[in-house]
């Protein structure tokens, strides 16, 4: 059956476009036209621009798209959707915004002893990975997806736990806490370790969790979290197995098999990035040393025969 029947609204969130469109203006306002009234102000940088705008596309791609409606409807959508909204996304924010907005932002007095302590890496990332292991305890899951307020306030609180985690990681803001190279290594590892425990419960399950993707009440119930009322209420729908093959067990095991490949296909990137910008600052420091023996050989030569 085609996604169609749920109207234009519903697959393409014009709401949601509106509210990106003014966050990106108000993102480039801030930081070319008003950021002289910030303290720590620089020019804004392609690099930074470029990936705030890639970041707020993608986060329209995957919560105003097709790809929300059909996160409602197949469990293995849903994985892919929280897979990219907390694993993906956030990086480019972190790096899209300037490092003196960040400063300016994180040193306001109600905000620097709360962002302090949710971006120390324990916190951060037992933070994270209990937020979203608890989140999809099959009677979490059911229950927060038929309440709309309840479903946004949660998976924004999740975002924000992932910009906390990934903080420790790619910070570079001057004067706050940054985190040595080979511990990153142990950080992204322990991540990867400590999230898998959720994944598997899903993927070697020989049953089917969550009723909001197995029955047919309380899939349309969910379904009502993007689908206006009017529009359920014309339809004449039976559950989510209109729209896939897959039988509930095989969706669910789908999902949690895609939410593992594609956080280690993230992390092993990330991983590769420490690497080289570890290699390049051991090399740097490397070649500073053969440079100050070199100086300190010439000058010992010079008082020789002088």
């Amino acid at each position: 059956m085609p996604l169609s029947i749920f109207g234009f609204r519903a697959m393409w969130s014009p709401t949601l476009i509106g509210v990106l469109v003014f966050f990106t203006v108000l993102y480039f306002l801030v930081t070319t036209k008003w950021r002289k009234d910030f303290k720590y102000s620089e020019p804004l940088k392609k690099g930074e621009a470029v990936s705030f705008v890639f970041a707020m596309v993608m986060l329209y791609v995957i919560i105003g798209s097709p790809i929300d409606l059909m996160a409602h409807i197949m469990f293995t959508m849903h994985m892919v959707q929280m897979a990219f909204l907390l694993l993906f996304i956030p990086i480019f924010f972190i790096i899209g915004i300037p490092n003196w907005l960040w400063k300016s932002t994180i040193n306001l007095p109600f905000i620097k002893p709360a962002f302090h302590f949710l971006t120390k890496p324990m916190i951060a990332i037992f933070n994270f990975v209990l937020l979203f292991s608890f989140y999809h305890l099959p009677a979490v899951l059911d229950y927060i997806k038929l309440d709309e307020t309840l479903h946004g306030i949660y998976t924004f609180v999740l975002f924000m736990s992932a910009l906390f985690m990934y903080w420790p990681l790619l910070n570079t803001v001057e004067g706050e806490p940054r985190m040595k190279d080979l511990n990153k290594f142990f950080y992204i590892i322990a991540n990867a370790i400590l999230i898998t425990p959720a994944c598997a419960l899903i993927i070697f399950s020989s049953t089917a969790f969550y009723a909001t993707y197995t029955n047919g009440e309380m899939w349309m119930k969910s379904m009502a979290l993007c689908v206006p009322s009017s529009t359920l209420q014309g339809l004449s729908l039976s559950g989510p197995e209109l729209f896939t093959n897959m039988s509930p067990v095989e969706d669910q095991q789908l999902g949690g098999v895609i939410m593992k490949i594609i956080q280690e296909i993230i992390f092993a990137c990330i991983l590769g990035r420490v690497f080289i910008m570890w290699y390049r600052n051991d090399q740097k420091n490397a070649d500073q040393m053969t440079e100050e023996a070199l100086k300190e050989r010439q000058r010992l030569y010079a008082n020789q025969y002088h």
